[in-house]
């Protein structure tokens, strides 16, 4: 028993010598494996279960709704525009025509937009498919959770670089001396006057324990490190005082001060002639970043504390005013000041915005390291040597692995390029899902398939040319035989009868 055969659709009402998916006149074929036309339009969208063939569209070759939709929003290119160079490819040249110049092609490059971690997902549909793609999506999560946490480290350690970071370390300051007897010139040859030589020399103590003694002398000495800092970074002043008695008024001082153009050293060496044993004070002047202050006497035991920085000592005395209550509570800018504060700053109160100028009066330079020596010339060879421990502030040695932190820039490159082949991955594997379901779809039932794509396909071409009506149906006779057609041409003669009724009222003057 054979089936009959089933007609395509609108295939009954054409004439038998029309092809069924000819182009209609006055409207440009579709393009792609099917040159259809708009026959079989209908006002019903197709349904959600039909994809959309890829590459298979009508007026640029796709079939997504969407990317024809997104066609009409892109603007139009002129001929002439540079947009519209060909690009070639296996590397071959391109023929310079006309205004397709180099020089005309050159066109600044829009910034590419940042996609966003969205677009890594993969569509639920290819879990289906591939249920292993579930452990993309785990790290996908994971990742999400590590990328919070890096972008709130990186503002954490963003405020620990704004706030100065100092910790206490010790200094040991070595203060040596050796004494060099004169010699008598005889036989012609050269004496020398009997002299001393003193030496102020320092490192931190953990330099010190980092050098290890060489245990071969075959093997080189380790370099010494490029980090360590030099003693006389560590001070903005030394002076050297002697023996007034000695040496006199002028010559009794030694001083280094720090400039701009100062080089640094790892200690400071003093030679002068002498046979006598000499006092001499040596005073060093610490080099505090941010600048440290001394508070007055009276108002560091008040505050308790003796040396800091200005923020510092503004914090104890707001601290201060707070705990004892000292804001006028009816005027907040005014702070009136207890008996103790009263005699320091030598007022009853003053306005919060005076604070500074009045606590500026109150601030010295810090004490300066004061050490005494005794440079002996006593005839005994060998260098004689005393130590001294100080505590100075040095940077936190994390800090440079905070600021390296944020200018790693070649691997935060790594990263991007990356990402960009994670994105154009995952945009293949969604297309390649959507080519599926297209073929699978077409599979199961290939006519009635074809014909919701035809039905669609002229959705589309009518969107795009912005048609009115229905174009297929107003080019058949019998679409003209309705009731509506009889109901029309009435109207239309009664609109040009009124039409010409006013014009004549109009020429005749008549209202």
């Amino acid at each position: 028993m054979s089936m009959p055969q089933q007609q395509p659709p609108y295939q009954a009402n054409n004439p038998p010598s029309r092809p069924i998916f000819g182009p209609t006149p006055g409207f440009p074929a579709a393009s792609g494996p099917f040159n259809s036309s708009s026959h079989g339009r209908n006002e019903m969208p197709p349904p959600p279960s039909v994809p959309f063939g890829p590459g298979m569209g009508s007026a640029g070759g796709g079939g997504s709704r969407a990317a024809l939709t997104a066609a009409l929003k892109r603007p139009a290119i002129m001929p002439n525009s540079p947009a519209q160079t060909p690009q070639l490819m296996g590397g071959g040249q391109q023929q310079q025509r006309g205004p397709l110049s180099p020089a005309n092609t050159s066109q600044q490059q829009p910034p590419k937009k940042k996609k966003k971690l969205s677009e890594k997902s993969l569509h639920p549909g290819i879990k289906q498919i591939v249920p292993e793609s579930q452990a993309y999506m785990d790290l996908l999560a994971f990742e999400k959770k590590l990328d919070y946490t890096i972008s709130r480290k990186r503002i954490e350690i963003q405020e620990a670089l704004r706030k100065p970071q100092k910790i206490k370390k010790k200094l040991r300051i070595f203060v040596s001396h050796t004494f060099m007897p004169g010699k008598l010139d005889t036989d012609g040859g050269d004496g020398s006057f009997p002299m001393w030589e003193l030496r102020v020399e320092g490192r931190l103590l953990e330099d010190l324990n980092k050098q290890t003694p060489q245990a071969d002398a075959s093997r080189p000495a380790p370099e010494p490190p490029k980090s360590r800092r030099k003693f006389s970074s560590f001070f903005r002043s030394l002076v050297i005082e002697l023996d007034r008695g000695l040496y006199g008024p002028d010559n009794h001082l030694v001083e280094w001060h720090r400039s701009a153009t100062t080089s640094e050293t790892d200690g400071f060496q003093v030679k002068r002639i002498g046979e006598q044993n000499v006092k001499c004070v040596i005073m060093l002047m610490l080099e505090y970043t941010p600048p440290h202050y001394k508070l007055d006497m009276r108002l560091a035991k008040l505050l308790g504390t003796t040396v800091g920085t200005k923020a510092n000592i503004f914090n104890h005395l707001w601290i201060y005013i707070k705990r004892n209550k000292l804001q006028d509570p009816e005027h907040p800018e005014w702070i009136n000041l207890d008996n103790p504060l009263a005699i320091i700053f030598g007022v009853n109160r003053f306005r919060m915005q005076e604070t500074a100028q009045r606590l500026q009066s109150l601030l010295y330079p810090p004490d300066p390291i004061v050490i005494h020596h005794l440079i002996t010339v006593d005839n005994s060879e060998g260098r004689k040597m005393a130590c001294y421990d100080v505590d100075v502030d040095v940077d936190d040695p994390a800090k440079p692995h905070m600021t390296s932190f944020f200018q790693g820039v070649s691997q935060t490159q790594e990263i991007q390029a990356m990402d960009n082949k994670i994105f154009e991955t995952v945009e293949n594997i969604n297309q390649l899902r959507i080519n599926r379901e297209f073929f699978t779809s077409f599979s199961e039932d290939p006519q009635k398939f074809i014909a919701r794509w035809i039905q669609s396909q002229s959705t589309d071409l009518k969107i795009m040319t912005d048609v009115v009506g229905i174009p297929e149906a107003e080019r058949r006779a019998e679409h003209y035989q309705g009731d509506w057609s009889k109901e029309a041409i009435h109207r239309y003669f009664f609109n040009k009868i009124q039409q010409r009724r006013t014009e004549l009222e109009h020429l005749l003057n008549i209202k």
